[in-house]
């Protein structure tokens, strides 16, 4: 059976050989890219790093679309005032009132 020591060795062996794997792994594909890159002459814009200064490039991502800022319809209106509310962020001071008073919420549902 093998000694705490002699698996610890094996461990840090292992560790070193596995490194050098992903090192020469590593410098394998930094090969094929270099030759894809001059096959195809293709350039850092076209791969899309965004900046080729840093020591790892980050590849730019997809622009995200914007939500619309547009209106929202209403979904609660006071017929009495007219005041609407579209039930997005704190309640007006109109429909606190209203609730206070007793009226219920769907109540006011357009």
């Amino acid at each position: 059976m093998a000694t705490l020591q002699d698996l610890i060795s094996q461990k840090e062996s292992l560790e070193r050989e596995i490194e050098r794997l992903k090192e020469q792994s590593r410098g394998e594909a930094i090969e094929k890219v270099r030759a894809l890159i001059a096959e195809y002459d293709l350039s850092m814009a076209d791969i899309g790093v965004r900046n080729s200064t840093k020591t790892s490039p980050q590849i730019a991502a997809k622009p995200k679309k914007k939500a619309s800022a547009g209106k929202v319809p209403a979904k609660f209106r006071d017929a009495a005032s007219g005041q609407t509310w579209s039930g997005r962020g704190l309640q007006p001071r109109w429909l606190k009132a209203a609730l206070e008073s007793g009226r219920k919420l769907s109540d006011f549902a357009v």
